[in-house]
């Protein structure tokens, strides 16, 4: 298999970034972020919907507190298109990145890594910095599934942090942070790296990520560490003077 099954993926990406609960409202599943971002606050359909569906949906989703906001996949072009008569917009499409572990894994790199869960005080801070507040820090103490935090120095500065956990073969990752100062400097290489070689010690198959179509830097980031494209998704966002 040269990718990770698009269903697995779409898997391991809820285990290691989950909602704060999920209630079924077939053919949805609609879930609660708590602030936790839109991956975890949408909501996702599991089959063909009527429009009286959608519209008990949005009431749900409005009752939790959220902006009616559903996450489309491959397979759900019929649901996109009938959000889209209805006046939803496209929001933050989405590509998935893959790798197996042993093509990138190795200790080279101009900094120094260090795993460790719970995070460090430290790791929060450049978390901090760059926006990924509490409510995010709730998500990544969700997930059940094997996980860590990794910090990166270079000359004993703390530079970079990521998370990753693991969830039926595939490391995912997320919330990967350079500080400002130490962009450009090889330290993004370095930490896909580490990161390729926790997954490879923790067995996993793959090591993957979601990443928003319009971050270019990123993007040229991980397809310079090898890492492929396999799919990707998109939001419909409510119209906000309809809500």
């Amino acid at each position: 298999m040269t990718e990770p099954a698009t269903d697995t993926l779409f898997a391991a990406l809820e285990a290691s970034w989950p909602p704060a609960r999920v209630t079924e409202a077939p053919p949805f599943r609609l879930r609660e972020g708590r602030g936790g971002g839109q991956r975890v606050s949408s909501a996702l359909p599991m089959g063909p919907a009527t429009g009286a569906e959608i519209e008990a949906a949005e009431r749900a989703m409005e009752a939790m507190g959220q902006h009616p906001l559903f996450m489309l996949r491959p397979g759900d072009e019929a649901l996109d298109a009938a959000l889209e008569a209805r006046g939803y917009r496209v929001s933050d499409p989405t590509l998935f990145y893959a790798i197996r572990p042993g093509a990138l894994a190795e200790p080279s790199g101009p900094g120094r890594i260090f795993p460790s869960w719970p995070p460090l005080a430290v790791q929060r801070e450049i978390w901090a910095e760059a926006g990924v507040d509490a409510a995010r820090f709730a998500v990544m103490e969700r997930a059940a599934c094997p996980k860590t935090a990794i910090l990166a120095r270079i000359k004993d500065t703390p530079a970079a942090a990521f998370f990753l956990s693991l969830d039926r073969g595939i490391a995912m990752l997320h919330a990967l942070e350079v500080r400002p100062a130490y962009r450009r400097k090889g330290l993004g290489g370095a930490a896909m790296r580490a990161a390729a070689t926790w997954a490879e010690a923790q067995g996993a198959e793959w090591l993957a990520l979601a990443v928003v179509a319009a971050n270019a830097p990123a993007i040229a980031l991980y397809e310079g560490a090898g890492l492929q494209r396999c799919g990707g998704y998109h939001y419909r966002r409510a119209p906000e003077a309809a809500r």
